[in-house]
């Protein structure tokens, strides 16, 4: 963990004014070369050979194991760094990714509801997947900033589930309360504790909670090292294959929907990671949060749910239309915040920080 104090004396003779078209070069040069990626190239690899009509398929088991594995060592990773960490200097970041997720469901539920045309369901329930985490987004921004060479505390992924359940637990309550008022037939009494325990049971999360504790209280280091170390990025080259097939095939989706779902889905994301790169700066000046953190805090306010969050809001607000919100999320949400999101937020780490 950086210490805060020589962290202080950087950050006088290090950070400078943003410089506009430095920033946009940067950001031109990341993009291109980040389409080059493995990452981006098996995102756009699937999107294209699902365009051109190709009957590949990826059965859900191994989804659901690449997602295991991708999470088993962002979790054990992050479980072995706090063990070895200062507690204090994560409670900053930790609450800023809480409130960075309940701010994104509750000014996206504000905007929905006064749009015309727009099921207040289906704009609450889109907002709730925006303000959670997106595993494979995570996971693409790790590999990137590991191939810039630029450090972060490995504590920072376990950043997900703050952001994550009070996400999601504040748009089921909004939609339930909004529905109620409106005098829905079928609103339910919402029980936060129940969204909270349904989120920590769901794959995602308890993969990641898994690792974090494996790695918090045993020593994992030799089988992380020998096993999931080299088999990350093959396993994420899959991912992203399988997102971008699935991309493709929501598409057709969405366009039966309001437009104001694909603005959402193509501004939101960009907005969101803009908001938290300026908290995550907050934290760099009050307690040291590393440049690589800062970027990581963006990406993952900038992603949104494609895993644990649709099963979650498909429970919690069975009303909305799953068109819209998983349409919105995977088809252009997604593809967003990987292919522009991550090199944006480096390059601008790499111009306001000096790296």
């Amino acid at each position: 963990m950086i210490n805060p104090e020589p962290c202080e004396s950087k950050i006088r003779t290090n950070l400078r004014p943003v410089n506009i078209m430095e920033l946009i070069v940067d950001f031109l040069r990341q993009f291109l070369s980040q389409l080059q990626s493995p990452t981006l190239s098996f995102l756009i690899g699937g999107f294209l050979i699902a365009a051109l009509g190709s009957r590949l398929t990826i059965p859900g088991p191994i989804y659901q194991f690449v997602v295991f594995m991708l999470l088993m060592k962002i979790g054990l990773e992050g479980g072995i760094e706090i063990r070895q960490a200062n507690l204090g200097a994560m409670l900053l970041p930790a609450f800023f990714a809480v409130l960075i997720g309940l701010l994104i469901v509750y000014v996206g539920h504000m905007i929905f509801s006064r749009l015309a045309n727009i099921q207040a369901g289906d704009g609450t329930a889109t907002a709730g997947l925006f303000g959670a985490v997106s595993a494979s987004t995570l996971a693409a921004a790790l590999v990137m900033l590991e191939e810039q060479m630029i450090g972060f505390e490995a504590w920072v992924p376990a950043l997900y589930p703050f952001m994550d359940i009070p996400a999601l637990i504040l748009a089921i309550v909004l939609a339930s309360v909004a529905r109620e008022k409106a005098g829905g037939k079928h609103a339910k009494k919402v029980s936060g504790w129940e969204i909270v325990k349904d989120s920590l049971r769901g794959s995602a999360l308890s993969a990641m909670l898994l690792g974090l504790v494996i790695g918090l209280l045993a020593k994992p280091e030799s089988v992380t090292h020998s096993f999931y170390d080299p088999l990350f990025r093959g396993m994420l080259s899959i991912l992203m294959l399988i997102l971008g097939m699935e991309a493709w095939s929501r598409i057709r989706e969405l366009k039966g929907v309001a437009h104001w779902f694909i603005l959402y889905a193509t501004i939101g994301p960009l907005l969101h990671g803009m908001l938290a790169f300026g908290l995550g700066y907050l934290a760099h000046l009050w307690v040291g949060f590393s440049p690589g953190g800062v970027v990581l805090l963006a990406v993952i306010a900038s992603s949104n749910s494609d895993i644990s969050g649709p099963p979650t809001i498909r429970a919690g607000i069975p009303w909305a239309n799953p068109s819209a919100y998983i349409g919105a999320s995977t088809s252009v949400g997604t593809p967003v915040a990987i292919a522009i999101g991550i090199p944006f937020y480096i390059a601008l780490a790499q111009v306001v920080f000096n790296l």
